[in-house]
């Protein structure tokens, strides 16, 4: 026989409100310890299960004969008897082979709540003897089947002898642990140990989510004794359940026995208040509703487990605002959530919103266990077309002058109890009666609801003088089911008409006669006349010319009779399709005056009053005949009958037009004119052509046609040199031509190169004298010494005056800077000879010195300096402890004889004893 594996579980099992570990043997058990006879029922099922079916009893003990204890469990589909007989609620069909249920026993008198699970594993068809595993609740023998699921302890072989059991190394029921539990931790849940740690020492170890996997160590087990602990307390809504491995290896590391699974199920604690999806929720009824209307749908939702009474929410109406008419308007189902109405009288016209507080608590709804949250739900009533719109009066009146549209005659006003700017509320106007033929028409304002009397056609005071008018008003939606129209929804509009002075008119307008072109002057065409619609007024009409393009027209002033004041022609530019036309005025003499148009179309009748006209006027001809011919008709400003077809003729004088020309007809339109003789010189020749049209009488003219008669080549086209020869040019003149472009061409050409030669020559010669090169008196820098005054070639013609002086006189006086030069006579600068010679420069110079030494303007000028004060004391030393470098004295009496410009100077240094 096959070692078995001994496995000592501690289980924790969760007390309400506490929880205790118990370390030791399952077997050490008090006296009387209220719980469940099993912690872990299995019981074999059908696929099927048909309601009210029986599938598994539960003992539970509490040690006071089970008075008041109360089962449930955290699915819908299965209920618990008081007697601990758990049956279907409903037909369920098994989703999977294996189904885990918690069974919660509740006594009410100890506060005391106790789960245990209820393993429900779907049978196959065969059916076979069951067996009873050890410590575990089964179902009798007759629905136990055979397990195929792995989680079974034990495996069926068929043998020879029949079914044998065969025991697995571990059977590890699932261990449930409380979540908030307050400790101490670590807290033991389960002792694992093989039946080989009494040969071998073990060590032992487990691997998974929690233990060796994030979250990391909320599992821990003891390797040596096997005692399986949680560190810290668990969260069911966290994370509700836990896949650990464990591992038995010897202290080499080898594998001792095979792992096994352990599945750890977070027991739920009601730590959670249900939570509504929206705090505020809005929703609408229509007012009038009957009782059980749907109004609107609360969520909550609660993140304990909803199998359980942890998670069941209920709900449950807690005030409402107004309590008006009745305090109880709506229920609420306490499983949904849905609202409802729940009397009648809802009116928007009373009460126009309510405010519900509604309550959601867990643990189906217990106010004394369970946890409740509220949120708020904000009803409408909406408006129902159940008031119909009225007229504030029975009767309205207005005023309308006649022919005028667009006019609001009268406002109505109404009344309507409805929302306002809703379907319900906007009316809408219609005339009953009293305006057969469409004036009026009843338009409605926005914003005040009020009915518009519009005039939409015009009406004559001549044929209506009053219009008696009923209106109806109703709204764009139709009443509510059960509301009648009021008496009051009907009035009365009465208009009158007022008389205004009309305009004349012209009955016939367009007028249109006929009449042949070119009558003569003065004669009557017909007599456009207009008509005055005021019948009660005496008003006299006058005609007038509106528009008369060619002036071709004349109308008497007091009757409209029309005459022509020229000749009427067809074929003016006036005259479109045969048509012209001409517009009058027809004026009362009412207050204020009114005036109305007429068009008279005159259709003129054509008459042969146009000669043809040949055409083209130009062609051109080979000197031979039989080569080419030119195609010539004629055009005629007439129109049918009074045109073609045409007939071509030559005249008989002169006669060489016949002897040299044929003409050849080739229809009504067209024909060809051609050379009679073998040859002509080439040359343009005037044709004279007489065309005849039809016309009754028929007209001619005598055209001429330049035909240029020229020399061709095979093709029968003129060459060019026949061409410029048929134009009247000879050889020797187009040669001449050629000649004098040739010429003409060179003559231009030798100006361009002259004056760019010319240009080149004025910028290479300097001028004698730039106003700007005038250096006198001024200090002048170079860049280089030279090689010595003998070497140097003089301009003196840069010692010349400048040639004016007006920018200088043309100045007004004034305080001028100090070198401006004054205004005043210059004296007569010597003038030098173009070509100066080298023994009178010395005389030059002398007569320049003597005028500049008399001349005022030159500068350096004199005047009055001033200066700013700068303040008494200088940081830099006297300047009359400077010395000449020069040793001994020196005679400066030579500045004497500078003249009167140096006087000052010699003064300084020379006149010093005459001072």
């Amino acid at each position: 026989m096959r070692t078995g594996l001994r496995v000592l579980l501690v289980l924790l099992l969760p007390v309400w409100g506490s929880a205790a570990a118990h370390n030791g043997d399952l077997t050490v058990r008090p006296t009387c310890k209220p719980g469940f006879s099993e912690e872990d029922y299995t019981a074999f099922v059908s696929q099927n299960i048909m309601e009210g079916q029986k599938l598994l009893k539960v003992k539970f003990n509490n040690c006071a004969g089970n008075k008041g204890v109360r089962y449930e469990t955290n699915s819908l589909d299965f209920k618990v008897r008081a007697d601990g007989t758990m049956y279907a609620a409903h037909p369920v069909q098994m989703p999977s082979k294996q189904l885990i249920l918690m069974v919660t026993a509740w006594d009410p008198q100890a506060l005391g709540r106790w789960e245990a699970i209820v393993r429900f594993l779907v049978a196959e068809k065969s059916q076979h003897n069951g067996h009873k595993p050890k410590g575990r609740k089964i179902v009798p023998a007759e629905l136990a089947q055979q397990q195929s699921d792995t989680l079974l302890p034990w495996r069926q072989h068929q043998s020879a002898n029949g079914l044998r059991r065969q025991k697995r190394d571990w059977v590890i029921p699932p261990i449930n642990v409380p979540e908030n539990s307050r400790g101490p931790f670590p807290q033991q849940l389960v002792r694992i140990r093989s039946d080989k740690d009494k040969e071998i020492h073990i060590r032992y170890s487990i691997t998974g989510v929690g233990a060796d996997q994030p979250p990391m160590e909320v599992f821990s087990i003891d390797p040596v004794s096997g005692r399986m602990y949680v560190t810290r307390p668990m969260d069911r809504e966290e994370r509700a359940s836990y896949h650990l491995r464990a591992h038995a290896v010897d202290m080499n590391g080898n594998k001792v026995e095979n792992p096994i699974d352990l599945y750890i199920y977070v027991i739920d604690m009601n730590d959670n208040r249900p939570e509504f999806i929206n705090q505020v929720y809005n929703g609408s009824v229509d007012e009038g509703s009957k009782p059980g209307t749907y109004v609107m749908t609360v969520t909550a939702n609660d993140a304990d487990d909803g199998t359980t009474a942890n998670g069941m929410v209920r709900y449950r109406i807690v005030t409402q605002t107004p309590q008006s008419p009745s305090q109880n308007m709506f229920t609420i189902n306490s499983e949904t959530g849905d609202i409802v109405t729940v009397a009648a009288g809802l009116d928007r016209e009373k009460v126009q919103q309510y405010i519900v507080i509604v309550q959601a608590t867990d643990m189906e709804g217990n106010l004394n266990y369970g946890l409740s949250n509220t949120a708020t739900a904000i009803i409408t009533v909406t408006d129902v077309n159940d008031n119909p719109p009225e007229f504030t009066t029975s009767t309205y009146s207005g005023e309308v002058p006649e022919n005028r549209v667009e006019v609001v005659v009268a406002n109505l006003t109404v009344m309507d109890r409805d929302q306002p700017h809703s379907p319900n509320w906007n009316a809408i106007y219609r005339i009953i009666s009293g305006d057969p033929s469409g004036h009026f028409t009843i338009r409605t304002d926005p914003v005040t609801n009020e009915g518009m009397v519009t005039v939409v056609k015009a009406v004559d005071y001549e044929m209506n003088r009053a219009f008696m008018l009923t209106v109806m008003v109703s709204n764009q939606a139709p009443l509510a089911s059960g509301i009648q129209m009021s008496f009051q929804s009907t009035a009365g509009v009465t208009i009158s008409v007022t008389d205004v002075n009309e305009a004349p008119y012209f009955p016939t307008n367009h007028k249109l006669i006929r009449l042949e072109e070119g009558v003569p002057t003065g004669t009557v065409l017909t007599t456009f006349s207009a008509v005055d619609p005021d019948r009660f007024m005496q008003q006299a009409v006058r005609y007038s010319k509106l528009s008369d393009p060619a002036n071709w027209l004349n109308i008497n002033a007091t009757n409209g009779q029309i005459t022509t004041a020229a000749v009427l022609d067809r074929e003016s530019d006036y005259i479109k399709n045969n048509v012209y036309e001409a517009t009058f005025l027809a004026a009362d003499n009412g207050i204020p005056p009114a005036s109305g148009t007429g068009t008279l179309q005159i259709y003129l009748i054509d008459i042969n009053d146009n000669a043809p006209e040949l055409l083209p006027k130009e062609a051109q001809i080979c000197e031979k005949p039989n080569l080419n011919v030119i195609n010539i008709t004629a055009a005629d400003a007439d129109i049918d009958p009074n045109v073609g077809p045409f007939v071509f003729e030559l005249p008989s004088v002169p006669s060489a037009v016949r002897k040299n020309w044929t003409i050849t007809r080739l229809n009504g339109d067209y024909a060809q004119l051609s050379l009679r003789i073998m040859y002509l010189e080439a040359g343009v020749y005037d044709v004279p052509i007489i065309v005849t049209d039809s016309g009754n009488p028929p007209l001619y003219n005598t055209c001429v046609i330049k035909v240029k008669v020229c020399p061709c080549d095979e093709n029968g086209d003129c060459t060019t040199i026949g061409a410029v020869a048929a134009a009247g040019l000879g050889t020797g003149a187009i040669i001449a031509i050629l000649i004098c472009i040739i010429i003409l061409l060179t003559m231009v050409l030798l100006f361009v190169v002259w004056m760019k030669r010319r240009e080149k020559e004025r910028h290479t010669k300097q001028l004698l004298i730039d106003p700007e090169d005038d250096v006198r008196d001024n200090i002048l820098k170079y860049d280089e010494e030279g090689g010595g005054e003998e070497d140097q070639d003089y301009d003196l013609s840069q010692l010349q005056q400048p040639e004016t002086m007006d920018h200088v006189l043309n100045k007004t006086p004034g305080v001028r800077r100090v070198d401006e030069r004054p205004i005043g006579a210059e004296p007569q600068y010597p003038i030098r000879p173009v070509i100066p010679h080298p023994g009178d420069i010395g005389d030059f110079i002398n007569e320049g010195l003597r005028a500049a030494d008399n001349d005022p303007t030159a500068p350096p000028y004199d005047s009055l300096l001033v200066f700013d004060y700068e303040g008494s004391g200088s940081t830099a030393g006297s300047v009359s402890s400077l010395n000449s470098s020069s040793s001994g004295d020196q005679d400066y009496d030579y500045l004497n004889d500078w003249g009167p410009r140096f006087k000052k100077l010699a003064d300084m240094y020379g006149g010093g004893e005459e001072d």
